[in-house]
């Protein structure tokens, strides 16, 4: 039951916001939803307007199976990454053969006396002894080719390098009578060596400059391929398993299910004892659904990083390697595929027509795009919106941010509530901390930091100490809450500019010199690209639409609309909150606000929907990526990702596919095309 109902919960989050916050979902019954209202509205976080309001809407549920939400990254060269291959071959681990060869054994020795085992056993004693004895002469030879040779001859004497050859039956070591005083030259002779003897040979260098050669130690004769060599040659000479040369970043398409972005790139450094900072991806993906995007790890070996594949309780799975000349980097995408299922899909009053209703939504959405508001992920899902966090940490609050934060509230993460209990009660971080769980990011960080710190008489802390404490929250966390007060005040605007204008452009509004710009890893518009605000010339040219309308967060290098009335509404927004639009530097740096641009509308692209009868909402309705490539690699067969219809299901499924830039979000796309309120429930996009 626990499981169905988590399966149900609304949790549309960014990957930063869940670090912000680190709180568990709350769960609710999967069969019988109990309705249960959490966090701020819609209202709250400035979203209230709609493109059509003339446009009847439909309920139904998000997110039930993992695979009902499925996201494609896509390339900035408009490629849709998909898991085409599971990685490369490289044939069974050593374990794995250990693994046949017992089983192996179990099978010959099935129903066989004591006498006939022991037998069996003798005999593959003997056949193992002769292995080793066939291998140990092998070892012993080495011929060499012409070519090398005549190379060699060109730093050692015939004499020394027949006596390099005897090491291979004689054992012992020798030392040439030849010296090379040339460092270069030494070099040259070690690597060629090492090439040609397959590093079964160990060369030093004496304090004469002469060199001195041994057989090598086990370790050290272990071929170069087999040591996840970067340039691995396999026997039919291909090159690092058909990658072609190694170059310094290794790329690669990632499958994950019900895993974070971040959460899988910090297992990876840990099972490839890397440093976090060597892994680097286009953005995080949602973690409640099925999702492919592409990573680089910088140095990576295919051969460790493939293996990866083989452990999979981590939940992922790793295809299309390459190697590249360059990293990837936050914003190296063109945004986003989007496969969502909507089950139990029903119009509004429960009695109209379904499908006729879904095809004037799509209809609607298709044609008018929606407003492009910052979903309501990025204000959290308790009782203290994220936006208000940032709005202290602007007014310099420092004491009031951190009572709010390890507060006692309504809507809070269940496993959070012993700790805000105990420090309301005791003021003592030390109990407070042992009663939290760590994955509490920002929590843990203030406690651990007051901890340190002189309390008074009333048990408070001092205005550098309250700020140290939030100082030691990690960066990005910090960053996000002041991120998300900037979206809050976007989305008063933006729904102000749609109240009053709708489609129309109006003079005043901005626009981008250049509509070719860059994204930051915000999401946003960076906030150096060169604005215009439209005259009346402008509008009247026919050059501009309502998708080139931008507007801007609340900054101090950004230029805000010339229209008066929407530069009004960012001054009465933030008066409220005791800010200034136009006073948004600080002395402490991160908290300076620079600003960036947004565009005020957003476009679903190759847009497409299918309505799907069924009666189970424990059974799939799409097929994820990994599961199409595992049917074709046992059937040989492409089927489709949609399933077919279930036959005698007595409901429906709208499934809907769509791309959206990196800066829209899938929630608010789903918003206007259900004519719902994605805050009321968090159980899915319910009635």
């Amino acid at each position: 039951m626990i499981r169905q109902a988590i399966r149900r919960v609304f949790g549309i989050m960014t990957e930063t916001l869940k670090r912000t916050t680190s709180y568990e979902l709350l769960e609710v019954p999967a069969k019988k939803p109990k309705l249960i209202p959490m966090g701020i509205n819609e209202e709250k976080a400035g979203i209230t307007q709609f493109i059509n309001p003339n446009v009847v809407g439909f309920s139904g549920s998000l997110k039930t199976l993992y695979s009902d939400f499925q996201v494609n990254e896509i390339e900035p060269n408009g490629n849709v990454v998909h898991l085409t291959d599971m990685g490369i071959d490289v044939g069974p681990t050593k374990k794995e053969l250990r693994m046949q060869e017992r089983a192996k054994f179990r099978e010959e020795i099935a129903g066989k006396t004591e006498e006939e085992i022991a037998e069996i056993k003798a005999k593959r004693w003997e056949e193992k002894e002769e292995e080793k004895k066939a291998e140990s002469e092998e070892s012993k030879k080495h011929d060499i080719s012409d070519e090398d040779r005549e190379e060699l001859l060109k730093y050692v004497t015939s004499a020394e390098l027949s006596q390099i050859e005897a090491l291979f039956t004689s054992g012992g070591n020798m030392e040439t009578e030849t010296t090379f005083d040339d460092k270069q030259q030494r070099t040259e002779l070690h690597q060629l060596v090492r090439r040609i003897f397959d590093g079964k040979l160990e060369t030093v260098t004496s304090p004469e400059n002469k060199f001195r050669i041994a057989i090598g130690t086990k370790r050290s004769r272990k071929p170069r391929q087999q040591q996840e060599s970067m340039h691995h040659i396999d026997e039919n000479g291909m090159v690092n398993y058909g990658l072609g040369p190694y170059k310094p970043y290794l790329h690669f398409t990632l499958y994950k299910q019900n895993r974070d972005t971040m959460e899988v790139a910090n297992n990876m450094a840990k099972l490839l004892r890397l440093n976090n900072r060597f892994i680097n991806y286009a953005g995080t993906k949602d973690r409640r659904g099925a999702t492919c995007q592409k990573f680089s790890i910088h140095n990576g070996k295919v051969l460790r990083v493939n293996g990866l594949n083989k452990l999979t309780k981590h939940g992922f799975t790793l295809g299309s390697f390459s190697y590249e000349d360059y990293p990837l980097k936050l914003g190296d995408s063109n945004g986003n595929q989007f496969t969502i299922v909507i089950r139990d899909a029903q119009t509004v009053d429960g009695k109209g027509d379904v499908e006729a209703t879904v095809s004037s939504c799509f209809e609607s959405l298709k044609k008018n795009g929606f407003i492009n508001y910052f979903g309501m992920q990025r204000f959290g899902s308790f009782s203290v919106s994220t936006h208000e966090y940032g709005k202290l940490l602007l007014t310099l609050n420092w004491e009031e941010f951190i009572e709010v934060l390890l507060s006692e509230q309504d809507a809070v993460a269940p496993a959070s509530a012993e700790a805000r209990r105990v420090w309301a009660e005791t003021r003592d971080p030390e109990q407070a901390l042992a009663v939290l769980p760590h994955y509490f990011v920002a929590e843990t960080a203030i406690l651990k930091t007051l901890r340190h710190e002189t309390q008074n008489a009333d048990k408070k802390y001092s205005k550098n100490a309250y700020l140290k404490s939030i100082q030691a929250i990690p960066r990005n966390l910090r960053m996000m809450y002041v991120h998300a007060y900037q979206a809050y005040v976007w989305n008063r605007v933006a729904s102000k500019r749609i109240e009053l204008y709708g489609m129309s452009l109006v003079e005043g509004d901005l626009v981008f010199e250049d509509s070719q710009q860059v994204l930051d890893e915000d999401v946003a518009y960076v906030n150096d690209a060169k604005v215009k605000a439209l005259t009346k010339e402008d509008i009247e040219s026919g050059k501009y639409t309502i998708f080139d309308v931008i507007l801007s967060s609340a900054g101090y290098k950004i230029q805000y609309p010339a229209n008066e009335t929407l530069r009004n509404v960012y001054i009465e927004t933030m008066a409220k909150d005791g800010l200034d639009p136009f006073k948004m530097a600080r002395n402490i740096k991160e908290f300076s606000m620079t600003g960036t641009y947004r565009k005020l509308m957003a476009q679903a692209n190759s847009l497409s929907y299918n309505i799907v009868k069924y009666s189970d909402d424990e059974k799939p309705l799409i097929r994820t990526d990994l599961e199409l490539l595992q049917i074709k690699q046992e059937t040989n067969e492409d089927v489709p990702r949609l399933i077919p219809n279930e036959e005698g299901g007595d409901k429906l499924a709208v499934v809907l596919q769509m791309q959206l830039g990196v800066s829209s979000y899938a929630t608010m796309a789903l918003r206007e095309f259900m004519r719902i309120d994605t805050s009321r429930y968090r159980e899915g996009l319910c009635k």
